[in-house]
């Protein structure tokens, strides 16, 4: 008796929970139908024959319907709207898998992580597959996973793509725990086609290994790479020079930066050439103890008689906080360095977390810190990234300058993004292959560079300074103090004049003191870090200060960027009258030596905001701080009006609603009581009509009782007083 095939309407999964992991979605009287149950492997047969993990559909969905997410879409070889043929399939747990992918997966993950990303899904050889977890259904929790691949492999790994090129047992399978999956095809070189033995475990593909780009691609950081090469040249070709000095040719370099820089990639390419035994930090330094000082121990064995060992991520190898073994791993580290024609480079995105020892001149007496991209920097990378991509006339300056904080990693994703959006356009219209303007822009709403991984922004959207209504000598201080140290810094060098360090907003409240924010970062094309002041205090000893040096390291990290901290006054109150055991003592403290310690801000603004400036601590208002102080005055009758017409631009008004009128009646509103008055005149005319298609003056006096003025004359004054005795 044949098995049970049904036609359905293939319509596309646009649900964010199901994107790209492999699980197709069916009515429940389908399941019932081809005697399945929810996460069993369901046959799909249409361009091509594939499988996958069946789901249930949201309540709702036609019984004749199936939902597809893109990728499966195009394993099955399908479009919207087509019909596919359903069925039960026999799935068996696979032996080996073997998958190919970019030079950067292939060569940043390893097969644990490889194997854990995969598991659960159902493949077949030729399917696509993303390494996004299967974490639907049972015992599929993925978080160590996910935290693992952002970790080595930054924000790229959520669009890589996989294809699977051998299997075994024959496809359809599925990836178990004991499965061996691995890079490239099966050892023996071929795809497997019927039942084999099963690889070693340990086994991995003997792949060649992709050329390293050349010195010259490596855009920004020319410099470093230079004088890498010197080191290099001097210790390991003409150590008779250096010894002739008296000084020992031994070398140990270690190569600092943000994650995705490029730290690996510059080594690899001033490598090339050299013999280099490479060691990955994160997949050694989760092994057991005596497994990764036997991985250093080979590596520093196959030096013989003489290369480079090179070390990715070492933090992960020898974390700051030392175990008992890694005394063991710096002594073979130090004898590697001593061994003559031997050197050791090694890289890490955390120089903090690095064993202190690693760094004493019997190991690594060097270091290069590589910078972060600035816009002209970034603008060249993308000409390196889309020099043999078919494009349209593009303006690379306007998405370099959109790209504040982007590494080398984050624009390879945001090309790569971009290109899915090309791709996907030319197959809907069926038109040639081009990227376009838009996919690089619409790809910079979805790609989050590395450095602001894990933090909140402020969201800016569209709105600048040209926007806000009124408040011109405040746009104008703002504009002054903030945008031209970031767009005129050789008018400051020129004058001999240091640029200010911060500012200090302050007035009543909801007077746009964070809308204001928004529109500056926006004019300025700025990251934004914006924490509310008690955000950063913690109970833990140490924490609070903590918190407060991580936030400026993301802000470096990401410059030009501006560091946002709303409500100032919980977060710097006058030190020595508090009753928390010194903890905002200590965090005033932090900010004042991230203000103006040793390490400068460069191109990084502080902006505060306050309706309290006299709780400030009044070290922190001194020149050299946050300097310069901006008061947001409360709107007056004109200002009130701009915030009206701004709010009601998608609020349709009858003709008998003034707003100049309305404005002038509405004497201690703030923007936000004028905003909200708007929105409760819309609620009215809705009590009067669910179907009503105008807001009536009716509708605004009846809001006018329900939103009542917040704006105290006795706290404004004070404010203003404030304000004049400064």
């Amino acid at each position: 008796m044949s098995s049970p095939e049904l036609a359905l309407t293939v319509r596309l999964n646009t649900s964010a929970a199901d994107a790209r992991r492999g699980v197709v979605r069916v009515h429940p009287e389908v399941l019932t139908a081809l005697g399945l149950r929810e996460w069993d492997a369901i046959a799909l047969i249409g361009g091509r024959r594939t499988a996958a993990v069946a789901g249930l559909a949201p309540a709702g969905t036609p019984t004749g319907t199936i939902l597809l997410d893109d990728v499966t879409l195009s394993n099955v070889g399908l479009r919207e709207d087509a019909t596919v043929l359903v069925g039960p399939v026999v799935v068996h747990g696979a032996r080996t898998v073997a998958v190919t992918g970019s030079a950067l997966a292939t060569h940043t993950i390893d097969d644990v992580t490889l194997r854990q990303a995969l598991l659960g899904k159902v493949l077949t050889v030729g399917d696509a597959v993303s390494l996004l977890p299967r974490d639907l259904g049972p015992g599929t929790s993925t978080a160590p996973t996910t935290r693992t691949l952002s970790r080595t492999f930054g924000i790229a790994w959520t669009t890589e793509l996989l294809t699977v090129t051998a299997v075994d047992p024959a496809a359809p399978v599925s990836v178990q725990p004991n499965t061996a999956v691995s890079w490239g095809t099966t050892p023996a070189g071929r795809a497997v086609a019927g039942p084999r033995p099963a690889a070693a475990p340990s086994a991995r593909p003997a792949i060649p290994a992709p050329p390293p780009p050349p010195v010259e691609d490596l855009v920004g950081v020319q410099t470093q790479a230079g004088r890498l090469t010197e080191w290099l040249k001097l210790a390991l070709d003409e150590p008779e020079l250096l010894r002739t000095l008296g000084a020992s040719p031994h070398l140990g370099v270690l190569i600092t930066g943000p994650a995705g820089v490029g730290k690996a990639t510059l080594a690899r390419a001033v490598l090339a050439g050299r013999r280099v035994v490479e060691l990955d930090g994160p997949s050694v330094g989760a092994t057991a103890a005596d497994d990764r000082l036997r991985r250093v121990t080979t590596a520093v064995a196959d030096l013989a008689p003489g290369g480079v060992l090179l070390v990715t991520d070492i933090d992960a190898l020898l974390p700051a906080d030392p175990e008992p073994v890694s005394a063991l791993i710096l002594d073979q580290l130090r004898r590697a360095v001593d061994t003559v024609g031997v050197a050791l480079v090694a890289t890490t995105a955390h120089p903090t977390e690095v064993d202190s020892r690693v760094r004493s001149p019997e190991i690594c007496d060097r270091e290069l810190a590589l910078p972060l991209p600035d816009g002209a920097t970034r603008r060249a990378l993308l000409d390196v990234l889309l020099r043999r991509v078919p494009t349209d006339t593009l303006s690379l300056d306007a998405v370099a300058a959109r790209a504040p904080g982007f590494v080398v990693a984050d624009l390879a994703a945001l090309c790569r993004e971009a290109a899915l959006r090309a791709a996907a356009r030319a197959s809907r219209d069926d038109t040639e292959p081009r990227l376009t303007q838009d996919d690089l822009l619409g790809a910079l709403e979805v790609i989050r560079p590395l450095s602001r991984s894990g933090t909140e922004e402020l969201a800016i959207g569209s709105v600048t300074l040209d926007d806000v209504g009124d408040m011109v000598d405040t746009k104008q201080s703002l504009t002054e103090a903030v945008l031209w140290p970031l767009h005129h810094p050789d008018s400051f060098a020129r004058l001999g004049v240091e640029p200010p360090r911060g500012v200090l907003l302050y007035g009543p409240p909801g007077c746009g003191k964070t809308f204001l924010v928004r529109a500056l970062a926006s004019s300025g094309q700025l990251s934004v870090h914006a924490v509310k002041g008690a955000e950063l205090m913690d109970k833990w000893v140490g924490a609070s200060e903590k918190a407060v040096r991580e936030l400026f390291q993301r802000a470096r990290n990401s410059a030009p960027a501006l560091v946002f901290l709303d409500e100032i006054d919980a977060l710097a109150p006058r030190r020595g009258q508090s009753s928390d055991s010194g903890v905002t003592d200590r965090v005033v403290a932090a900010l004042l030596t991230e203000l103006d310690g040793v390490e400068p801000l460069r191109d990084v603004v502080v902006l505060g905001a306050t309706n309290r400036p006299d709780l400030i601590d009044p070290a922190l208002l001194r020149p050299g701080r946050l300097e310069r102080l901006v008061f947001v005055p409360p709107p007056d009758a004109e200002a009130r009006a701009a915030i009206l017409r701004t709010a009601g631009k998608s609020v349709p008004l009858a003709n008998d609603v003034d707003l100049g009128a309305l404005a002038a009646d509405l004497d201690g509103y703030s923007a936000a009581d004028c905003s909200a008055l708007l929105r409760e005149a819309a609620l009215a005319a809705m009590r009067r009509s669910v179907d009503a298609a105008a807001v009536t003056a009716d509708d605004v006096a009846a809001a006018r009782k329900a939103v009542r003025p917040s704006l105290e004359a006795a706290q404004v004054e004070h404010l203003r007083a404030y304000a004049e005795g400064r």
